[in-house]
């Protein structure tokens, strides 16, 4: 984990409430994808932890919704402007363990981290799916992105206005057989993703958080070696270890 100050290069609207903004700075402590930063804002006491969407040597790309004051704070910076950042937080996604053909499941906004996820499983030879969901048309992001990885990439929406009809499962008979998956999102998907899943996964939390760096205890989960912290000793955690 490092700290440091980040400029803003862009920070543009790209769906109902989304923005995306890409960030200039030392990038050296990322070093996996499912890692997320943690967003000091004037006035705020609390940091705000967004998960990383994409990342090289010199730039962070983010993705968030506006859910509150601090978000819509964000969503109002300008270009040059100055972000205090804790950047390389949390544990993120076990690429290792994917397989040929990996199905990567995001809803909402946690589609974001499973684009750099979807990068480096093609640059190790993998072959992935991608299941998107979403309430309305509206709110559809990143399908595009995922497409030009060339990857096949099934958008779902809860009222039928674009893609599939129903929630991210429902486009599990379209993608067919797959070696294991990867999913960020809701609570209510992820029960539906394990009790639908064929294989075993990783599934990447999306908490409140106090502190971001496992000091506090405030975002736990239970699991089948005690309470973990999601901050510290995930976001990531492996199905067969998680108790609902």
């Amino acid at each position: 984990m490092k700290q440091g100050i980040y400029s803003v290069l862009s920070n543009i609207k790209i769906a109902k409430n989304v923005y995306k903004m890409i960030l200039s700075g030392d990038t050296s402590s990322i070093t996996a994808p499912g890692q997320f930063v943690n967003i000091k804002l004037d006035g705020y006491y609390l940091r705000r932890p967004i998960s990383i969407c994409d990342y090289d040597e010199s730039t962070i790309t983010i993705i968030y919704t506006v859910v509150g004051q601090g978000t819509e704070l964000m969503s109002k910076l300008e270009a040059y402007e100055k972000l205090d950042l804790l950047v390389g937080l949390g544990n993120g996604f076990d690429v290792s363990q994917s397989g040929d053909f990996p199905l990567l499941i995001g809803g909402g906004v946690g589609v974001p981290p499973l684009y750099s996820l979807c990068k480096k499983l093609i640059e190790k030879g993998a072959s992935p799916s991608v299941i998107l969901g979403f309430n309305t048309e509206d709110e559809v992001f990143a399908a595009d992105e995922f497409k030009k990885l060339g990857v096949k990439t099934y958008v779902t929406t809860v009222d039928g206005s674009f893609g599939t009809n129903g929630f991210v499962t429902d486009a599990f008979p379209l993608v067919g057989d797959y070696t294991y998956f990867y999913t960020c999102g809701p609570i209510p998907m992820f029960k539906a993703v394990y009790g639908s899943a064929k294989t075993s996964g990783q599934f990447s939390f999306e908490e409140r958080m106090g502190c971001g760096f496992g000091a506090c205890m405030g975002c736990t989960c239970k699991t089948k070696y005690g309470n973990k912290r999601i901050c510290k000793d995930g976001p990531v955690l492996v199905k067969e270890e998680i108790i609902w």
